[in-house]
């Protein structure tokens, strides 16, 4: 006669042998899945709400058989995924997929410990120190900088802009913006070509989205020096306070790279904090031959790196360096009654250096990736991409239908079609762009530059080849064929 399950069983996790069936079943899927993902199609062929109208509108009330949850993942939710890992996807910046992450991220979620203070999980905290270390030297910052792990560029910008808000002003931190009207207005600077999450951070610390000044760039894209000083000088005249400039390596759209060494001459002039957006463009400075990239970067007073970019740690994970990193802690440490022991006699406890107290054990994929392949495996896979996109760049000067629409300095390539005006230009090159993303071949972007429409393709992925490359130029030049 079967013994009848205990209340305590009853409640308490899935059973241990089934777990571990699943848990074999998920690997081999996993394993699976990479090695064939070359064989799926790269955009879903589902149409808007289709994957919302396959599934329950409720929630269930009871619980449900893991083969029966896995099975409608392969059957709902699988069909509606973009393959950022798919070879052949050359939209935004590349995927970053390894083995050693997907492994990495296993483990995290293992563990799902919260790394908010060094009694919370020393390992966490004691690891992430480690990693900013590692990832300081290959960088080439002083020992004057320390650093800090978020999710993504985004809130690293907004938290470096919340420090330079606090060193420019009267205690915001305790008596905020609200009805004080002897605060200044404050500006911050960026280039045309900049990210727009700077307004977002503006939006979010009551700087305002308007009081963010797009620098002009100049013919390649990089932000015009001279123009940022009569910006700021004519700001000054109106009595508004200049806040910081963001100074970017790698922009979104060309990869371009202001001249960051040019600029912070002018925040030294004016008590200006600098901030150094290398979210994607500072994986280069693991390069001996790439130095340049790294020329200003000792002068800045804060600077953001994305591995999950360019040095091949999964999504997500963004590290901010914060030269006197007590700026940055001063602005944010806060320890609530419930959490002094936990922090009290630890060197360091990460939630005191923003606005999450929960953290994510982040710094264990980065820890596992970096030792599996090394600065050297890294930086070879680094110059193979640099090498495709010269390659594609090579193509398109080659062929007379293109054109280059901005230089080749990373693994970005800018590009369009050629037309007899500009109207039709813009049409002919985002009607490619869509409809190759619709056939889920390949997949690019398309972006603007100086207001015209241009196509753009990112490389990054370390499963990317010469021959995938080639696939994608005929498929290009396919559509370029029907769009004439």
């Amino acid at each position: 006669m079967q013994k009848e399950a205990s209340v305590s069983e009853k409640l308490g996790d899935i059973p241990a042998d089934e777990f571990r069936r699943h848990l074999h079943e998920v690997a081999d899927w996993i394993a699976d899945y990479r090695e064939n993902i070359a064989a799926n199609r790269i955009s879903p062929a589902a149409e808007l709400g289709a994957i919302g109208a396959a599934l329950p509108i409720s929630a269930p009330e009871q619980g449900e058989p893991m083969d029966g949850i896995l099975a409608d993942f392969q059957r709902v939710i699988f069909p509606g995924i973009t393959h950022w890992a798919h070879p052949q996807f050359m939209g935004y910046f590349g995927a970053t997929t390894t083995g050693p992450g997907i492994l990495a991220e296993m483990l995290t979620a293992a563990l799902n410990v919260n790394a908010m203070t060094w009694r919370t999980s020393p390992a966490a905290t004691e690891l992430e120190t480690v990693v900013l270390r590692w990832l300081q030297q290959w960088l080439g910052l002083g020992k004057e900088f320390d650093g800090v792990v978020y999710d993504t560029a985004s809130i690293s910008t907004m938290h470096a802009l919340a420090a330079a808000r606090e060193e420019a002003s009267t205690s915001i931190r305790t008596l905020g913006l609200s009805g004080r009207s002897e605060l200044p207005i404050f500006r911050i600077y960026a280039s045309d070509q900049a990210h727009s999450s700077i307004e977002k951070a503006a939006i979010a610390l009551g700087i305002g989205e308007h009081n963010v000044r797009r620098i002009a760039s100049d013919s390649e894209f990089r932000l015009d020096v001279q123009a940022l000083r009569q910006t700021i000088a004519a700001d000054l005249r109106k009595q508004f306070m200049p806040l910081a400039v963001v100074a970017t390596v790698g922009t979104t759209s060309t990869a371009s790279v202001d001249p960051v060494s040019a600029i912070a001459a002018v925040c030294r002039e004016h008590q200006i904090w600098l901030h150094v957006d290398a979210a994607y463009g500072g994986g280069l400075a693991l390069l001996p031959e790439c130095e340049w990239v790294k020329e200003g970067w000792d002068e800045a007073d804060s600077l953001v790196i994305n591995p999950h970019k360019m040095l091949f740690v999964p999504f997500d994970f963004s590290a901010l360096y914060v030269r006197e990193i007590a700026r940055l802690r001063n602005v944010f440490t806060l320890v609530p009654d419930y959490l002094r022991g936990d922090a009290a006699g630890a060197e360091i406890n990460y939630m005191d250096y923003g606005v999450q107290l929960g953290r994510r054990f982040r710094a264990l994929k980065a820890w596992i990736v970096w030792r599996a392949f090394g600065r050297e495996g890294i930086a070879a896979r680094i110059r193979e991409h640099l090498r495709l996109a010269q390659l594609f760049t090579g193509w398109i000067d080659d062929d007379a239908r293109f054109q280059l629409a901005a230089p080749t300095i990373m693994g970005v390539v800018c590009f369009r079609l050629k037309a007899t005006d500009d109207a039709t230009r813009d049409r002919l090159n985002s009607r490619i762009v869509e409809t190759i993303n619709a056939a889920g071949e390949t997949y690019l972007m398309q972006t603007k530059l100086r207001g015209r429409a241009v196509m753009r393709l990112g490389l990054g992925n370390l499963l990317t080849t010469e021959e995938h490359l080639r696939a994608v130029w005929e498929i290009i030049r396919g559509a370029a064929d029907s769009a004439a």
